[in-house]
């Protein structure tokens, strides 16, 4: 019975740290439409009054979205870009509900951290039948973790508040950030961008964690912060020499 009750317990026990990535993917059929009963219903629920929040900030759903996630202060931006002026405006400030790990980057397959970087989502990441209410996949490794060698799958936003490695939103708020990133989609805009950073990268806040063996790594994701801090436009974002390189502003 004893060795039963440790048999069982080691397997929950590794169940529990796979949950994220256990999670069954979305297969999405070319030019047929697809149900989820979870989609539904948060369309009913929030569609028209996002869609109201927007204009009332003048905003337009539809309009190119950027997605600023902070770990240390646990609150993920949404921002919305002005078709005119090409510039982006905060639609929304959402609290993070859980995450898991410490600050720095994810480094490995089932080190349980959330991941420090520059991702895109794409309409193939979009999952509405996730068992955490609805999610999409934020495209951990990209070419800078695969430059480092850093390993990893199934990096999301999702609902449920639980963590295991990905960004968790109560279900509420992942069903008005889902719906948001889906309007990009529909509107013909083939990625959004979601940088996540360790913390508001600050000057002050960068001193503070002067110690951190991670300093190198977050002043690269720091030159990216500070391109948006100073004109309001996600940058560019390429891959030199194994660093993180900033080259201008996305196209409208």
């Amino acid at each position: 019975m004893l060795r039963l009750t440790s048999l069982t317990a080691l397997i929950i026990a590794v169940l529990s740290l796979s949950a994220c990535m256990s999670e069954p993917q979305y297969k999405r059929t070319k030019g047929k439409p697809y149900y989820s009963a979870t989609l539904e219903h948060a369309r009913k629920k929030n569609f028209s009054t996002i869609r109201t929040e927007m204009a009332l900030k003048g905003l337009t759903l539809g309009s190119q979205l950027y997605i600023r996630a902070f770990k240390s202060e646990m609150e993920m931006e949404v921002w919305a870009q002005n078709p005119y002026t090409g510039t982006y405006k905060l639609f929304k400030t959402y609290p993070i509900c859980n995450k898991s790990g410490v600050l720095g980057p994810k480094l490995k397959e089932g080190d349980l951290q959330t991941p420090e970087g520059f991702y895109d989502v794409t309409e193939d990441r979009m999952n509405p039948n996730s068992k955490y209410y609805l999610s999409f996949n934020i495209g951990f490794p990209n070419a800078y973790d695969k430059a480092h060698k850093r390993t990893g799958s199934l990096l999301m936003v999702h609902g449920s508040c639980v963590s295991q490695g990905c960004l968790a939103m109560t279900d509420q708020n992942i069903g008005e950030i889902y719906l948001l990133v889906e309007q990009n989609f529909k509107h013909g805009i083939e990625s959004v961008p979601v940088h996540i950073f360790p913390f508001r990268m600050t000057h002050e806040n960068m001193m503070l964690r002067n110690g951190s063996p991670w300093q190198p790594f977050w002043r690269d994701l720091k030159a990216g912060y500070d391109f948006f801090e100073e004109y309001n436009r996600p940058p560019v974002i390429s891959i030199r020499n194994k660093k993180y390189v900033v080259n201008g502003a996305r196209d409208i």
